[in-house]
């Protein structure tokens, strides 16, 4: 029988190549529903093409030229924030893809695993925010969440077969980004534009900006540290320039395993929407003749600050990874709005973390507040630069 999936952000890089997915695999998937927070001119295509059940945009502003686009449609079609987290719950859904960028991804999340869907999770921001309450809840629920950002989907591969052998650590490779092996004086005069041209993934704006600073590899260790229940202490970060290696386990024993492949998002995402079963692909194959040489860098984090900012928030627990993701967030708007500059994102983050609230056993509620708060003090920092 064909799973029925439900893509959050299907606009998006990730919820684009996931329907590159269902249409490379006829009969194995039925689009159930559709969201996404703006573009409705690509969403309209979508809906006519794949004929979901339902559909939601996230801006209501933009509700009725959809409404008027998809009037022939069968199809329901719905609008704002609390109609996608509501959506999920739908009992013919199997599986939820959230690519959602973003704190937005959270509350949907909670909805579907309470709900009993499959997770495949490409939001990251999740775990990050609220990595303890998702976990016991995916547990109390009995609700698998499959990892789709690469570098987790390699460990979650590497680990099959292994989850009764004790992780000793985990490496997780980072690319090093448009600035790899650069000093802050070069980092201070950053453009946009540089900051978005990333030299082996195409991804949305945030993401891209976030992989150039080394956030993106900061969120992705506290995301690792909730999914395979181990120590901040217990995740590395390399650089790892050719983004062949995806990420190593390392086991008691002393033993690495390592997933390799060509920097495609498509095969990640196909793993967690076919999981347990590995379906074929045309995807370009790897060859080690094409990489005579695979290398390997220690991070500069006295440069990149926001990955040790990160690594903080991990270890002082609580609501702190909430006041990061939000700072960052902020910061990350602010410098693609030119309001900020690139390495004053990272004083944003610090300044925003020394201000807000701490919680140290946080609920729903307190995450949420969190949010709000430490979006507010960030703003403020940003008006008064």
């Amino acid at each position: 029988m064909s799973k029925k999936i439900a893509i959050l952000g299907s606009t998006g890089s990730i919820g684009t190549q996931a329907l590159e997915v269902v249409d490379a695999h006829p009969g194995q998937f039925e689009v159930e529903v559709l969201t996404a927070n703006n573009n409705i001119e690509l969403l309209i295509e979508q809906v006519r093409k794949y004929q979901p059940d339902s559909v939601v945009i996230g801006n209501k502003d933009k509700y009725k030229p959809l409404s008027e686009a998809l009037a022939n449609e069968d199809v329901k079609v719905y609008a704002g924030e609390e109609a996608i987290a509501q959506v999920v719950q739908s009992s013919s859904i199997d599986i939820v893809l959230t690519a959602m960028v973003g704190f937005s991804g959270l509350v949907p999340t909670i909805n579907a695993i309470k709900a009993g869907k499959q997770i495949a999770l490409a939001n990251k921001e999740t775990l990050v925010v609220a990595g303890d309450l998702i976990t016991k809840l995916a547990l109390e629920n009995k609700v698998s969440i499959l990892p789709v950002d690469s570098e987790h989907s390699a460990i979650f591969q590497c680990l099959a077969g292994e989850f009764h052998n004790p992780i000793e650590k985990i490496i997780l490779t980072a690319s090093g980004g448009p600035f790899r092996g650069q000093k802050l004086d070069f980092l201070r005069k950053v453009t946009r534009c540089q900051a978005l041209n990333h030299p082996n993934w195409s991804m949305g704006d945030k993401i891209t900006i976030d992989s150039a600073s080394m956030m993106n590899k900061g969120l992705e260790a506290i995301e690792a540290r909730w999914l395979f229940n181990v120590q901040p202490d217990d995740i590395e970060v390399v650089v790892h320039p050719q983004s062949i290696v995806h990420s190593l386990v390392q086991f008691e024993d002393g033993s690495i395993k390592a997933q390799l492949g060509l920097p495609d998002m498509r095969l990640p995402i196909q793993y967690a929407m076919t999981f347990p079963k590995r379906y074929p692909s045309d995807f370009p194959r790897f060859s080690f003749l094409d990489y005579p040489e695979l290398t390997f860098e220690k991070v500069d984090i006295k440069v990149f600050r926001n990955l040790d900012l990160a690594y903080q928030a991990m270890k002082k627990g609580g609501n702190m990874p909430c006041i990061l993701n939000a700072a960052n967030e902020v910061a990350v708007d602010g410098f693609l709005n030119q309001r900020v500059g690139f390495v004053e994102m990272s004083d944003i983050i610090e300044k925003t973390m020394m201000k807000a609230t701490v919680v140290d056993q946080p609920s729903l509620d307190d995450y949420l507040q969190t949010n709000s708060e430490a979006r507010a003090i960030a703003e403020e920092l940003i008006l008064k630069k």
